[in-house]
């Protein structure tokens, strides 16, 4: 499915986009679908689960529009919670990070703009989470993907307290290879999909 041009519209119905139940993210389109116009992907955090660990993308926004619950993001040095029907775009260059807070899961759409490619990044998120690729390879692939990850002592102190300042290199690298996103999940079972999400 791409629109190489603006002759056609792209339609991709819920059914048909493809579902990474280990990391409970929707593909709905990639950048090379849109013609680099966007990138979009729909996902859904249980309550208290972690999102993507600090980062920033250099060429692209991304928007976050929320279809139920709750989503605490960092932004820059800012931390805002959002609800169903709230808007929050991340400029560019922008460090931001999100979770589902203890008492809510979370339901988002996210949009890149202009796209990025996602597909193959969330790709292989849920191979790391399968047992079959090493989280180092998400490192290695920053440029790739345009996801670019850092410390932010904001964000380690809002979610578990962590009070220490700036990390090292060495430091950041160890924590993020810890994170709870990159682990294997094993016996997880896929959230239940309905024609409304």
């Amino acid at each position: 499915m791409t629109i190489p041009n603006n002759d056609k519209a792209l339609l991709v119905r819920h059914d048909d986009a493809e579902t990474l139940d280990t990391m409970e993210v929707r593909l709905y389109a990639d950048h090379d679908m849109t013609g680099g116009k966007l990138s979009a992907n729909r996902a859904f955090l249980p309550a208290g689960a972690d999102g993507p660990p600090p980062h920033y993308h250099s060429t692209s926004a991304e928007l976050f529009y929320m279809l139920d619950g709750r989503l605490r993001v960092l932004a820059g040095d800012e931390i805002h919670e959002i609800g169903a029907g709230d808007f929050l775009l991340i400029p560019p260059n922008m460090t931001h990070a999100w979770a589902a807070p203890a008492a809510s899961s979370a339901d988002v759409l996210v949009i890149f703009t202009p796209g990025i490619e996602r597909f193959d990044y969330f790709r292989l998120g849920d191979r790391i989470r399968k047992g079959l690729a090493s989280p180092l390879e998400i490192l290695d692939t920053q440029e790739r993907f345009d996801n670019h990850f850092v410390d932010s002592p904001i964000w380690r102190q809002a979610a578990n307290g962590d009070g220490r300042g700036p990390l090292d290199r060495g430091e950041h690298r160890a924590e993020f290879l810890a994170s709870d996103v990159l682990q294997v999940q094993s016996g997880k079972a896929a959230r239940p999909t309905t024609r409304e999400g």
